[in-house]
């Protein structure tokens, strides 16, 4: 009866090591570029799903033309879409690229550029009264990326009330965009239950994180066809139906 307790620590490790081991191979997957000269940047080919994001700053896309291109087996999937920033901004392109975007076959998200010295509820407000998410369509995006001398913790409990007003609004949970330094500094495990889109770009190497992400902005130059400017490229963890299943029912 005394050895049991050791025996039980003994196989708790024994899975702790196995687990460890299956997290560190499947990270240290080794990560393959390749460049395209048609999409002006080296891409990450070891992810099959490719997206891009956009603001008023790509000007009038052509969505047809970027969901006709192809090079190999690379082509746009789907799109992130700004809508809104702050309590009253809202980008002047978004209803055109929300329709275009759809009319093309692209899978579609919207994003809102967040402050936290703005009143969260009434930024939530702003992005509930452009955004009309429909079955097929990502969840909504918090884009949380600048802190404006604002301690954690008031970052962490504003951001906190307009993901929940987001999954009340939509029954989904709400995606967070930033880089790994800012989810590190002033988000941390307290957001972990949210999907994890992160920037990271100007190094060959995949997002170094403790935690899982779903989307990687690896690149803000790339080129292609229907957009006149250069453009964010991402990729997304996992096939064309795991992209499917993230989406709204």
């Amino acid at each position: 009866m005394r050895r049991r307790p050791f025996i039980f620590i003994v196989l708790i490790l024994v899975v702790a090591g196995i687990a460890g081991a299956w997290w560190f191979l499947r990270n240290r997957t080794p990560l393959e570029f390749v460049r395209y000269e048609e999409f002006g940047i080296d891409m990450p080919v070891s992810y099959t799903v490719h997206g891009i994001d956009i603001s008023k700053f790509q000007g009038n896309v052509n969505w047809m033309a970027v969901r006709q291109m192809q090079v190999e087996q690379i082509r746009i999937s789907f799109a992130f879409i700004k809508a809104t920033e702050g309590i009253t901004r809202q980008d002047a392109t978004f209803k055109r690229n929300w329709e275009k975007a759809k009319t093309a076959g692209i899978i579609r998200g919207a994003y809102h550029f967040f402050y936290s010295t703005r009143d969260p509820l009434k930024q939530a407000i702003n992005f509930k009264n452009v955004v009309q998410l429909e079955s097929g369509d990502l969840p909504p995006v918090l884009d949380i990326e600048v802190h404006n001398n604002q301690p954690p913790a008031v970052i962490r409990s504003t951001a906190r009330i307009w993901l929940e007003e987001m999954e009340k609004a939509y029954g989904v949970k709400p995606i967070i965009y930033t880089n790994i330094h800012f989810y590190e500094t002033y988000l941390g495990k307290e957001f972990d239950e949210y999907p994890l889109w992160v920037a990271h770009y100007y190094q060959k190497d995949k997002p170094r994180s403790a935690r899982n992400w779903v989307f990687w902005q690896h690149s803000d130059i790339g080129r292609v066809n229907g957009i006149r400017t250069t453009v964010d490229f991402n990729v997304f963890r996992g096939d064309s139906s795991e992209l499917v299943n993230l989406c709204i029912p």
